[in-house]
């Protein structure tokens, strides 16, 4: 059976000690850009935690888009804007190295046959056909 819907709701508290508000910029062209203020638990600014600046682009696939994020070093949003070219070359070379270790992972697992399978003539599996229940 799944496990407990009860026992995942527990974990699901907040850290009020972590909270951030977003706001969202777009130029409509080329990216998305989210700046996350932190703030304390009434919502007011939280100036001993520092302003996180993350870019957002997407990376044309042969199945389709793939969204890449990717964290802004930067000090403003003009410094985010201006830095957003290198951080999106950045995360564009970081998605692509995590999907060429996937696919080397997929090409590299190796198969087993089930327990007590020996080859039959021809080099195929024995025993093989019948539906097994644990």
């Amino acid at each position: 059976m799944a496990t407990d819907p009860g026992a995942r709701a527990v974990d699901a508290a907040m850290d009020e000690t972590s909270l951030y508000r977003e706001e969202i910029y777009t130029d409509r062209r080329i990216g998305t850009l989210r700046v996350l203020l932190p703030v304390k638990s009434d919502g007011s600014a939280d100036t001993a935690r520092p302003t996180v600046y993350q870019g957002e682009a997407q990376l044309m696939t042969n199945v389709g888009p793939l969204p890449v994020s990717f964290d802004i070093e930067a000090t403003s949003l003009a410094d985010a804007v201006a830095k957003y070219g290198e951080a999106t070359k950045a995360g564009i070379e970081r998605a692509m190295r995590e999907l060429q270790e996937m696919r080397r992972q997929a090409s590299s697992s190796i198969v087993l046959p089930p327990a007590g399978a020996s080859l039959g003539p021809g080099g195929t599996l024995s025993g093989g056909g019948k539906i097994q229940i644990p």
